[in-house]
């Protein structure tokens, strides 16, 4: 356990470094906010009007939204992610079954939208029983025992996968991070232009930092993500799934297996996702008339092979 403190406060530092960057270009209204900063800075006296162009002209430069953070920034900040909440579910100390995880998220990643990311998409499984699965941003996905003894087959789990890629591909990790926090860092830094960021300065853009991980977190295992989110995890999912030869109907057989399992507000997944049957009829929607078929000998002797015994 001292250990994996020491990661996860390792893996937060080099995350904060990250995140100062990723405030200066915030995502909503940057050029605008850099503007009333720029424009109270002056006013105030503690930057020059030369400053204050110099802001304005960096911030219309650099107005980005969340699909502009760079691929190391957002690498650093889903580590930090991932390490907060292999604190609370230890991984699954089983190799074959990681490796073959791993082979097939990896596989289903290449026919998503982001196909590469900076850090590469990696796949565990969590020792818990619980009924859940999790994605921080740049690619790690977290899958646990619990889930996978729901699956009937690997297309069931190449669906699961699917779905965690597609919360990746689309960003909703790092979409969780409060807007304010994003904006009061870049008020810190624009008002600290052309002098060193001092501690207490750089303390609060630290408790910015500190903050959008718990925001992330919170989110993927308190709150949930809004219910748009999940359709479009879903969608992405579908996708991904056609393009590789999978039956994307797996994706409904698995979701009907957890309305079985569905308590509103429960542990796991009813904690933290809609109701399945809500996301069922969307995904009809989507696929029409397509059913579960038979899978390959191959897949299902694999499949047994490799999670059976989890």
């Amino acid at each position: 356990m001292t250990s994996l403190k020491f990661q996860v406060s390792s893996f937060k530092f080099l995350a904060l470094f990250a995140f100062l960057s990723l405030a200066v270009v915030s995502l909503v209204g940057c050029a605008s906010v850099a503007g009333v900063v720029a424009s109270a800075g002056q006013a105030a006296g503690v930057i020059t009007p030369e400053q204050a162009e110099s802001i304005n002209k960096s911030a219309q430069a650099v107005e980005k939204t969340f699909q502009d953070i760079t691929p190391e920034q957002e690498y650093y900040i889903g580590r930090s992610v991932a390490a907060t909440v292999l604190v609370t579910y230890k991984p699954y100390d089983n190799k074959k079954a990681n490796d073959y995880l791993n082979v097939l998220g990896q596989t289903l990643s290449q026919f998503g939208t982001k196909p590469e990311t900076f850090g590469g998409y990696h796949f565990v499984l969590l020792d818990t029983d619980e009924i859940n699965a999790f994605s921080a941003p740049g690619g790690l996905v977290m899958i646990s025992r619990g889930m996978i003894r729901l699956c009937k087959n690997e297309d069931e789990l190449a669906a699961v996968l699917a779905h965690e890629i597609g919360h990746v591909e689309n960003q909703h990790g790092l979409r969780a991070i409060r807007k304010g926090r994003l904006t009061s860092a870049l008020t810190t830094l624009a008002l600290e232009a052309g002098k060193n960021l001092g501690g207490s300065e750089l303390a609060q853009v630290t408790q910015a930092f500190e903050g959008s991980i718990t925001d992330i977190t919170g989110t993927m295992m308190n709150s949930g993500y809004a219910r748009t989110t999940e359709f479009q995890a879903d969608k992405s999912a579908v996708s991904i799934m056609t393009a590789c030869g999978y039956n994307p109907a797996a994706l409904v057989g698995m979701l009907q297996e957890m309305q079985k399992r569905w308590v509103p507000n429960g542990p796991g997944f009813g904690h933290t996702h809609p109701e399945p049957s809500v996301r069922i009829a969307e995904i009809q929607k989507q696929i029409g008339g397509a059913s579960a078929a038979a899978e390959p000998s191959v897949r299902v002797n694999r499949f047994k092979e490799m999670m059976g015994g989890v």
